[in-house]
């Protein structure tokens, strides 16, 4: 089965919701190879959505397919068994994904996917494990995993993991996918990567300001992404997610966000959500908690 509609037998089903760097500032490499970042997160009411019903026999299994992707590699079926293994639960999961985020496009797919799937067996296996300890075991699996897993629009240091609390206007954003894969590891090893950002504080970044260090190299690397810049650039002020490949611009309301998403050729295709500082996944399990 590839991915696509959640099936009857799912007992739970979640949002795993997409998300925005509002802007990425790095400040420095590290001994380890990593980067010193600080970044701002705020997630969209947009995403893929994932099934879950419970095995007696301890098997995970993924029935949706992803391209390129072999079952025991994706990110859904290592955050369920570290879980297993973690918290010694002796019981297993069918999981089901409709993907509907694009891979490789720096708005949290995976590492979205892994969070819903570590919260969402988390409720399902009844573990009654805290938001702390979900977020260290998603640490483990990528840096952007806590920030869903915890599930606030924040504000990020270190390598991500760092994360601060923040209250944001809520715009609606039209986020366009130009047709290309971009290479996380290739833009931080680029030579021409900005490595020097001086740190700010939060309340100077709350009142504007920000940029992404990363886009004017992935600009460069990647003529579909300098194309989507240039084009949405003519309507609103537009900038990178992450290291891409979506770009983004903000705007007061759905209608004017819609009128401009209609503009864009066919080759460019786009979604328009607003942005939220609790995820829908937060939310949805809130109307879960005692049932």
């Amino acid at each position: 089965m590839t991915a696509g509609a959640i099936p009857a037998a799912a007992q739970l089903i979640l949002p795993a919701p997409a998300k925005l760097n509002l802007m990425l500032h790095i400040l420095g490499r590290r001994a380890d190879g990593y980067h010193e970042l600080q970044t701002l997160f705020q997630f969209l009411e947009h995403g893929d959505e994932l099934g879950f019903a419970l095995r007696a026999d301890g098997e995970i299994r993924l029935h949706s397919e992803i391209a390129g992707v072999a079952h025991d590699d994706n990110l859904i079926v290592r955050a369920a068994r570290q879980l297993q293994q973690q918290s010694g639960c002796a019981l297993g999961a069918d999981i089901w994904l409709d993907k509907r985020l694009p891979m490789g496009g720096g708005i949290g797919g995976g590492s979205s996917d892994a969070a819903t799937t570590l919260l969402g067996l988390n409720h399902l296996w009844q573990l009654d494990w805290n938001e702390e300890r979900l977020a260290a075991l998603g640490l483990s699996l990528g840096a952007d995993v806590p920030v869903f897993v915890r599930g606030r629009a924040a504000f990020a240091e270190g390598v991500g993991e760092k994360l601060t609390p923040v209250t944001l206007d809520e715009p609606w954003f039209l986020v366009a996918i130009p047709q290309v894969l971009v290479s996380t590891a290739e833009v931080f090893s680029d030579p021409e990567l900005t490595r020097d950002t001086p740190p700010i504080k939060v309340r100077s970044l709350l009142e504007g300001g920000g940029h992404n260090d990363c886009q004017p190299v992935v600009q460069k690397r990647y003529p579909e992404v300098r194309n989507a810049l240039i084009l949405l650039n003519k309507f609103v002020p537009t900038r990178l997610t992450g290291t891409g490949a979506c770009v983004f611009g903000s705007f007061p309301n759905k209608d004017d966000a819609d009128k401009v998403a209609r503009q864009l050729p066919a080759t460019l295709p786009s979604f328009v959500a607003q942005g939220r500082n609790v995820s829908m996944l937060h939310r949805k399990l809130e109307t879960l908690v005692g049932k």
